[in-house]
């Protein structure tokens, strides 16, 4: 298996928020997708970063004041984020893609010029090794 488009999640089937919404419109989003983890997008579709539960819970403390309010009136990429999960284009080879899975939750996918084509769940990864791993004889 060296083409990891086969593990890949397209972008209409992923949850996902814009850089441009606010701290509400993420808080709204996370809630309904259920994900403790989104990618964030440009309007023109180019993967900007990850936007966690831990960091929206530290911009209400720190943008909002805990103030649902406040959250409307600043946007996401106002927020610190501890980390971004990198991003992997679609001819990365497969060591490297799993290696950076071991690392992150999903794994954004973008073409060659950055924009956004999905992700790839670690879950997919490791339910591929487990069959792979465990046939039946």
């Amino acid at each position: 298996m060296n083409n990891i488009l086969f593990f890949l999640t397209p972008k209409a089937m992923c949850a996902y928020v814009y850089d441009d919404h606010t701290v509400r419109q993420a808080l709204e989003k996370m809630e309904t997708a259920g994900f403790a983890a989104l990618p964030i997008l440009s309007r023109r579709g180019e993967y900007r970063g990850t936007l966690t539960e831990g960091d929206l819970l530290w911009a209400l403390k720190n943008l909002c004041y805990m103030d649902m309010r406040q959250a409307e009136a600043h946007k996401i990429m106002e927020i610190s984020r501890r980390r971004d999960n990198i991003p992997v284009r679609v001819t990365t080879p497969m060591k490297d893609l799993v290696e950076r899975a071991s690392a992150q939750n999903f794994v954004p996918v973008v073409d060659d010029k950055d924009a956004f084509i999905g992700i790839i769940t670690r879950r997919s990864i490791i339910q591929y090794c487990k069959q792979r791993l465990f046939q039946e004889v």
